[in-house]
Protein backbone atom coordinates (compact mmCIF):
# COMPACT_ATOMS: atom_id res chain seq x y z
CA UNK A 1 0.00 0.00 0.00
CA UNK A 2 0.83 3.46 -0.89
CA UNK A 3 1.67 6.00 0.89
CA UNK A 4 -0.65 9.19 0.33
CA UNK A 5 0.47 12.69 -1.24
CA UNK A 6 -0.37 14.43 1.82
CA UNK A 7 2.67 12.36 3.47
CA UNK A 8 1.11 10.26 6.06
CA UNK A 9 0.14 7.05 6.32
CA UNK A 10 -3.36 7.33 4.54
CA UNK A 11 -3.58 6.52 0.78
CA UNK A 12 -4.00 9.03 -2.16
CA UNK A 13 -8.02 8.55 -2.40
CA UNK A 14 -8.01 9.61 1.34
CA UNK A 15 -5.91 12.61 1.03
CA UNK A 16 -8.28 13.59 -2.12
CA UNK A 17 -11.52 13.36 -0.42
CA UNK A 18 -9.41 15.28 3.02
CA UNK A 19 -8.67 18.19 0.03
CA UNK A 20 -11.99 17.81 -0.95
CA UNK A 21 -13.62 18.54 2.58
CA UNK A 22 -11.27 21.63 2.98
CA UNK A 23 -12.13 23.04 -0.03
CA UNK A 24 -15.87 22.04 -0.30
CA UNK A 25 -16.76 24.11 2.88
CA UNK A 26 -15.58 27.91 0.90
CA UNK A 27 -16.76 27.02 -2.41
CA UNK A 28 -20.30 26.37 -0.30
CA UNK A 29 -20.22 29.15 1.05
CA UNK A 30 -19.48 31.18 -2.28
CA UNK A 31 -22.06 29.86 -4.02
CA UNK A 32 -24.74 30.71 -1.04
CA UNK A 33 -23.53 34.21 -1.08
CA UNK A 34 -23.81 34.80 -4.94
CA UNK A 35 -27.41 34.17 -4.26
CA UNK A 36 -27.78 36.14 -1.26
CA UNK A 37 -25.70 38.94 -1.55
CA UNK A 38 -25.52 39.66 -5.50
CA UNK A 39 -28.75 37.76 -6.59
CA UNK A 40 -27.11 36.16 -8.99
CA UNK A 41 -29.71 32.46 -8.82
CA UNK A 42 -27.99 31.21 -11.79
CA UNK A 43 -24.32 30.80 -11.09
CA UNK A 44 -25.64 29.56 -7.43
CA UNK A 45 -27.49 26.86 -9.40
CA UNK A 46 -24.55 26.22 -11.35
CA UNK A 47 -21.91 25.75 -8.51
CA UNK A 48 -24.39 23.91 -6.42
CA UNK A 49 -25.05 21.10 -9.50
CA UNK A 50 -20.94 21.38 -9.70
CA UNK A 51 -20.26 20.72 -6.09
CA UNK A 52 -22.26 17.84 -5.62
CA UNK A 53 -21.12 16.00 -9.22
CA UNK A 54 -17.68 16.50 -7.98
CA UNK A 55 -18.61 15.14 -4.51
CA UNK A 56 -20.59 12.81 -5.52
CA UNK A 57 -17.30 11.51 -7.81
CA UNK A 58 -15.19 11.63 -4.87
CA UNK A 59 -17.25 10.14 -2.05
CA UNK A 60 -18.00 7.08 -5.13
CA UNK A 61 -14.08 6.68 -5.56
CA UNK A 62 -13.06 6.89 -2.15
CA UNK A 63 -15.21 3.77 -1.46
CA UNK A 64 -13.98 2.07 -4.27
CA UNK A 65 -10.64 2.65 -3.00
CA UNK A 66 -11.88 1.69 1.08
CA UNK A 67 -12.79 -1.49 -0.70
CA UNK A 68 -9.50 -2.06 -2.60
CA UNK A 69 -7.39 -1.24 -0.01
CA UNK A 70 -9.85 -3.51 2.76
CA UNK A 71 -10.83 -0.47 4.84
CA UNK A 72 -9.24 2.37 7.07
CA UNK A 73 -7.99 -0.16 9.88
CA UNK A 74 -5.69 -2.11 7.21
CA UNK A 75 -4.72 1.32 6.15
CA UNK A 76 -3.60 2.75 9.26
CA UNK A 77 -2.24 -0.57 10.52
CA UNK A 78 0.44 -1.58 7.56
CA UNK A 79 2.49 -3.23 9.31
CA UNK A 80 0.56 -5.84 11.56
CA UNK A 81 3.55 -6.40 13.55
CA UNK A 82 3.68 -2.75 14.54
CA UNK A 83 0.03 -1.11 14.36
CA UNK A 84 0.05 2.12 14.79
CA UNK A 85 -3.48 2.30 16.32
CA UNK A 86 -4.73 -0.23 18.82
CA UNK A 87 -6.97 -0.75 21.99
CA UNK A 88 -8.19 2.61 23.09
CA UNK A 89 -6.89 4.72 20.70
CA UNK A 90 -8.52 2.63 18.07
CA UNK A 91 -11.70 2.37 19.89
CA UNK A 92 -11.91 6.66 20.08
CA UNK A 93 -11.08 6.80 16.66
CA UNK A 94 -13.62 4.70 15.67
CA UNK A 95 -16.45 6.21 17.57
CA UNK A 96 -15.44 9.53 15.81
CA UNK A 97 -15.83 7.93 12.43
CA UNK A 98 -19.21 6.88 13.78
CA UNK A 99 -19.95 10.71 14.19
CA UNK A 100 -18.74 11.53 11.14
CA UNK A 101 -20.97 8.82 9.03
CA UNK A 102 -23.81 9.96 10.98
CA UNK A 103 -23.55 12.96 8.60
CA UNK A 104 -21.80 11.79 6.22
CA UNK A 105 -25.11 9.49 5.21
CA UNK A 106 -27.35 12.03 5.98
CA UNK A 107 -25.42 14.97 3.50
CA UNK A 108 -25.95 13.43 0.50
CA UNK A 109 -30.15 12.86 1.30
CA UNK A 110 -30.72 16.56 2.50
CA UNK A 111 -28.51 17.91 -0.52
CA UNK A 112 -30.54 15.68 -3.36
CA UNK A 113 -33.79 16.71 -1.51
CA UNK A 114 -33.05 20.36 -2.05
CA UNK A 115 -31.61 20.49 -4.98
CA UNK A 116 -34.67 17.83 -6.51
CA UNK A 117 -36.81 20.10 -5.29
CA UNK A 118 -35.09 23.70 -6.67
CA UNK A 119 -34.95 21.62 -10.08
CA UNK A 120 -38.83 21.08 -9.88
CA UNK A 121 -39.82 24.08 -8.45
CA UNK A 122 -37.74 26.74 -9.46
CA UNK A 123 -38.26 28.24 -13.20
CA UNK A 124 -35.39 28.38 -15.45
CA UNK A 125 -33.62 31.02 -14.70
CA UNK A 126 -34.04 30.02 -11.57
CA UNK A 127 -35.62 33.37 -9.35
CA UNK A 128 -36.99 33.88 -6.12
CA UNK A 129 -40.41 32.42 -5.69
CA UNK A 130 -42.96 30.27 -3.82
CA UNK A 131 -40.49 27.50 -3.12
CA UNK A 132 -38.22 30.02 -2.08
CA UNK A 133 -38.90 29.76 2.21
CA UNK A 134 -38.34 26.13 1.90
CA UNK A 135 -35.66 26.08 -0.35
CA UNK A 136 -33.72 28.20 1.93
CA UNK A 137 -34.48 26.52 5.15
CA UNK A 138 -33.20 22.98 3.33
CA UNK A 139 -30.43 25.06 2.20
CA UNK A 140 -29.29 25.67 5.56
CA UNK A 141 -29.81 22.28 7.09
CA UNK A 142 -27.64 20.76 4.14
CA UNK A 143 -24.79 23.54 4.83
CA UNK A 144 -24.91 22.47 8.23
CA UNK A 145 -25.26 18.93 7.87
CA UNK A 146 -21.76 19.74 5.17
CA UNK A 147 -20.16 21.37 7.15
CA UNK A 148 -20.23 19.26 9.77
CA UNK A 149 -19.27 16.25 7.39
CA UNK A 150 -16.15 17.92 6.75
CA UNK A 151 -15.06 19.21 10.66
CA UNK A 152 -15.56 15.20 11.41
CA UNK A 153 -14.10 14.11 8.48
CA UNK A 154 -11.17 15.99 9.13
CA UNK A 155 -10.79 15.06 12.85
CA UNK A 156 -11.04 11.86 11.89
CA UNK A 157 -7.75 12.01 9.24
CA UNK A 158 -6.03 13.86 11.80
CA UNK A 159 -6.91 11.01 14.61
CA UNK A 160 -6.68 8.24 12.39
CA UNK A 161 -3.46 9.41 10.13
CA UNK A 162 -1.43 12.44 11.23
CA UNK A 163 -1.36 12.01 14.93
CA UNK A 164 1.08 9.29 15.95
CA UNK A 165 -0.69 7.47 18.74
Amino acid sequence: MQRGFLGYNASPMLDVVVCALVLVVPALIWTVWLARSKKNYRLHKIGQLVLAVVLLAAVGLFELDMRLQGGWERIVNRDPDQPRLTGAALDAVRQLLYVHLAFAISTPFLWAATIALALRRFRDPPAPGPHSRLHVRLGWISVADLVATSVTGLAFYYMAFVRTA
